[in-house]
């Protein structure tokens, strides 16, 4: 079903987009802030260290499963019916979590907070396009983007604050209000659409669902077990490859899939799936890397950290608005490759780095990666939906948004595995220049002249050398991500110009 965007109100618009970006925000804080409130929930849980990330593991697992099922659910239920069900949902596990006192109510909980989350911020992304006008598309983009780029930053201080002064089951009783508000509003403010009878292609989606969980586990456990020196990380390699693999097949001979092979048939779709996907992976990993490397190495505390990288949110909001301001003036191509050659400058500064600098290079380098950021999102989320038809844009933006997800989870495994494995081999290089000749206060006798005694000074040396180690290791991981930085920008040129990117301004699907 199709309605015009012209025929909605203005007021009626201002009022739906503030109940999505409520709606919006709440999801995507719910995938960081309950971060910093793990040692907490470990303690009230009584949980072990490797069994209480299953918190985090459990949402992202159910929200990268259900996220291709949002086209279908929308087409059958509408999106009216779609988008109350889903915060409802949502609201109603927030609130199990807030009270669990056992970890397995717990991950039940998050895997529900995960399922009815996951189609909270495609459908929002392709309601936002479809009830504005051809005029406000710019404007609505970057107000989605805003929300969805400085929710995960923020999430971290935010959780911080609360758990330090309340407890950490206000980091989910906080979604109560503004669920229950969204939910309402959602209902009353979004028109009212007879579904449409579909076909759902529960094959396609069982061999995706297997392949997106295979994956998701071998990520989460990867660094835990040792990844390929594992049975069961090969275990889940082999049935995510079989199972991605039988997916492609079906997908390309069956009639209906819960993909639709248009997707993949829209150029400007495709690269804004791969641009998405490194970017997603590039900011998740800075986002997991920055705050313990202050913390650990610096000796910051949770909140302290928290308002070092708060600077990024800030220009991340100033660079879309910057976007949002220029794209009809510039080139979308050209602002995309200025975003990531800045992105790539910034993550340059930070790959220069040392245990000795204070905080300005860090604000400098989170402003210049914030900035580069907001000018590739906006330009991308708007790209990513524009030269599609509107009866695939609820789908387009599930996928749109699976790719960031995965991005991220591909970028946190790997730069946690590398952190571990390149912590060694430096610790192991600088320690082989170490010795008494070169350093004499390992000699036992100066030690004990220095107030030293037994081994003290050679702990003393070895905590040095780790910690310098450590250092070298996080380096070496923003000089990775600068270079995947680098290596999208090719991609762009690849990209329709924008005179042939025109969003559709006959109709709008309204479901």
């Amino acid at each position: 079903m199709t309605a015009d965007a012209q025929s909605i109100s203005p007021n009626q618009r201002l009022l739906i987009t503030i109940v999505l970006m409520a709606a919006t925000l709440m999801v995507v804080l719910d995938t960081t802030i309950a971060n910093v409130a793990l040692p907490h929930m470990q303690t009230a849980l009584s949980a072990s260290p490797d069994n209480v990330t299953w918190v985090l593991t459990s949402y992202m697992l159910a929200n990268a499963v259900a996220l291709p099922l949002t086209g279908y659910f929308s087409n059958r239920l509408g999106r009216r019916t779609m988008l109350t069900l889903a915060i409802m949902g949502f609201t109603a596990s927030s609130a199990v979590c807030g009270v669990a006192t056992s970890l397995p109510v717990m991950v039940l909980a998050r895997v529900a907070q995960g399922f009815f989350g996951a189609s909270l911020v495609p459908l929002s992304q392709a309601v936002m396009y479809d009830i504005n006008p051809p005029e406000k598309i710019v404007q609505a983009m970057t107000i989605w983007g805003l929300v969805i780029m400085v929710g995960p930053i923020s999430g971290p201080v935010l959780g911080g604050w609360i758990t330090d002064n309340f407890d950490w089951r206000w980091v989910f009783f906080i979604n109560l209000p503004i669920g229950l508000a969204a939910g309402a509003g959602s209902w009353l403010l979004l028109p009212r659409v007879k579904p449409s009878g579909v076909k759902f292609d529960m094959f396609g989606f069982m061999l995706l669902a297997v392949a997106l969980s295979s994956m998701q586990i071998m990520l989460d456990r990867g660094v835990e077990q040792d990844w390929f020196n594992s049975i069961e990380i090969w275990c889940e390699l082999a049935i995510m490859i079989a199972s991605l693999w039988m997916f492609v097949v079906h997908t390309v001979t069956a009639r209906e899939t819960v993909l639709p092979r248009a997707l993949f048939k829209d150029r400007n779709f495709v690269i804004a799936v791969c641009v998405s996907t490194v970017m997603g992976g590039i900011m998740s990993a800075s986002s997991a890397l920055l705050p313990p490397m202050l913390q650990r190495l610096m000796g910051y505390s949770v909140y302290d950290a928290g308002l070092l990288t708060a600077p990024r949110g800030a220009a991340v909001m100033a660079g879309m608005l910057v976007a949002g301001r220029i794209t009809k003036y510039i080139d979308t191509r050209a602002l995309i490759m200025c975003g990531m050659v800045l992105l790539a400058y910034s993550l340059s500064m930070m790959s220069g780095f040392s245990l000795a600098i204070d905080r300005a290079p860090i604000i400098v380098s989170s402003l210049w990666q914030g900035a580069a950021l907001g000018l590739v999102v906006m330009p991308m989320n708007l790209m990513a939906l524009s030269t599609l038809p509107p009866n695939v844009r609820t789908e387009a933006a599930s996928l749109y948004n699976l790719s960031r997800t995965l991005g991220g989870s591909i970028a946190i495994s790997i730069s946690t595995t590398l952190l571990s494995n390149n912590t060694q081999i430096s610790h192991s290089d600088l320690a082989a220049h170490i010795s008494q000749t070169r350093i004499p206060i390992l000699n036992s006798g100066m030690a004990e002249q220095f107030g030293f005694r037994g081994t003290d000074a050679l702990q003393l040396m070895n905590n040095e050398v780790t910690r310098q180690a450590v250092m070298v290791a996080y380096i070496d991981n923003y000089w990775l991500m600068m270079w995947a930085a680098i290596a999208v920008v090719p991609l762009v040129i690849l990209i329709r110009p924008k005179k042939s990117a025109k969003p559709d301004v006959g109709v709008v699907d309204a479901h």
